[in-house]
This record gives C-alpha cells, structure tokens and sequence, in this order.
C-alpha cells in the first residue's frame, strides 16, 4: 500500500528560509595556495604549501587538490596537456608514491571550496625522486681494507656499494690520518666533493640542490652531522650524490646517502615553487 508523507508547513519554511539566507552554503573562490616546496624522497615526493587557502576562509574550506604532470628537465618546461589528479588532502601536505627514481614531473595544488569551486593553481614546481640508504658502515681503509671504498652507481643499477679500498674505480675510500682522524678521500677521475655547509645539517632530507661550484678532488675530514656533495661523471653525464655523516668511530664511519639518477639534475632535496632549468 502506497503511504503518503505529509511534511509540516513549519519545516518546508524553515528549508525555503535556509536557502535564501546567507547562513547556507557560500559559492566561494578560495585564495590560491602559496609557496609550494617538496622533499625528494625514494621512489616518492613530499609536498607541502602554506595554509592561507584555508586560514582566510575557514567556514569554506573544504580541501586541496593535488595535481602532477611530466617535466622536461632540458627545457625546463612543465607538460601543461598532461596534467592529472593525484589525490586530495585535507592538510598542507601530501606524498605522491609508487613513482620512478630519475623522473622529474611537475607539481601543482589547488583548494576547493565547500561549494565545489577550485581556486587558481600554485606556481607549478618540479621535483625528481632519488634513491637513498641509511645507516651504512664503511671501516677505514686501515682497518679494514675490503669494506673501505664506495661508489654511488656504476651505470648499471648497482647502487651505493662498499667495496675494497684498493679498487681504482671507486667514488671514495675512507682513510684514518696519523693523528686518528678520519678523512674521506676521492679516487677515480670524475668524481670531486664538497662540504655542503659550514654547519651541521639534521638529516639526510636535510641536504638541499647541489652546490654548483666549489668541488674538488683529494681528502675532507668526515665529522658527525655534516653533509658533503660529490659530483660524479659517468657516460650518460654528470651526476650528483649526497652523504651526511651520523657518526665516526675510530676506525670506521656511519653515513646516510643519496643520489640522483637523473643526470645533469642536481636536486637531492628540497626546491622551491617555480624553479626554472638547471644550470
């Protein structure tokens, strides 16, 4: 049997007065959101925006959208045709996974109102994952000879190898001065470091776009906290590794690594919003 509902007069007015009052949905543009940065991770990205879409209008917030698209590295030159959803975050931050170390792509955000309309889109802003390693033991190569050298990449997938200090193909070997210091030295030609900074850096994820001058070949103190950059040379160009320092013993030391496969790009960390081509 077929019921029949009787709405009340005083609640369909109620409705019709929420329609028509400003107390309801608003069709609001949120502010673009500013200074778009992100974190070179291992086989992933993590960015992160300031909070002023959401800060100016708490009451219509609703969330951001997170877009990507490939990026031409040479040209400097975002694939504005290709852009695609990534996700959504109710935050001001976001890690884009499951993608390839050596791939640049081009990032962008936007916020959503709760009435559905999307604001305008961040500068957009690229990054390329890397690989990293923590917490790996390279002994000094009085100590012990095999496990004293390494090398981020020999062109072939082998990455970040402790190998025999006395192999001549190697990025670095670990020495320990007379006086029980102990000092990473370059070795094969193509390869030069530099310290990073002249200070200590927190992390690994610490160790921002490679120096571009300054490197040289020959020995560099390692000292607990410090980070150093190698240029290295392989066939398909140049290339950029990363190393911090978390401990040194007296016959060994203790590093964090990354390194870029993406030849030529010197991002091993962090890069700010609309950055152009590399140098």
């Amino acid at each position: 049997m077929r019921r029949t509902i009787v709405i009340p007069a005083v609640i369909m007015a109620l409705a019709a007065c929420s329609r028509d009052s400003n107390t309801g949905p608003v069709d609001t543009t949120l502010q673009t959101p500013t200074n778009l940065v992100s974190v070179s991770l291992n086989t992933a990205i993590q960015l992160s925006w300031d909070p002023n879409s959401r800060l100016d209008r708490p009451d219509a917030f609703d969330h951001y959208d997170i877009y990507s698209t490939s990026y031409n590295l040479d040209t400097g030159v975002c694939n504005n045709a290709g852009w695609g959803l990534e996700g959504t975050s109710v935050s001001e931050d976001f890690v884009v996974s499951g993608l390839t170390n050596g791939v640049s792509l081009c990032f962008g955000v936007t916020a959503v109102s709760t009435s559905g309309r999307e604001s305008a889109v961040t500068a957009s802003h690229y990054d390329t994952p890397r690989y990293d390693s923590r917490n790996v033991l390279i002994d000094a190569f009085q100590s012990h000879l095999s496990s004293s050298g390494f090398r981020f990449d020999f062109g072939t997938g082998a990455l970040g190898q402790v190998l025999s200090g006395d192999r001549g193909d190697l990025d670095f070997v670990v020495d320990r001065h007379n006086d029980n210091s102990i000092w990473i030295t370059t070795v094969r030609t193509g390869t030069s470091v530099v310290l990073y900074s002249n200070n200590p850096v927190n992390d690994l994820t610490s160790i921002d776009v490679a120096p571009v001058s300054g490197y040289f070949t020959g020995s560099i103190q390692a000292v607990t906290g410090y980070a150093y950059v190698f240029e290295t040379n392989l066939s398909d160009g140049l290339h950029y590794g990363a190393v911090r320092v978390t401990h040194v013993g007296a016959d060994y030391i203790i590093i964090d690594w990354a390194y870029q496969t993406d030849y030529g790009n010197p991002e091993l960390r962090r890069v700010v919003a609309g950055g152009g081509p590399r140098p």
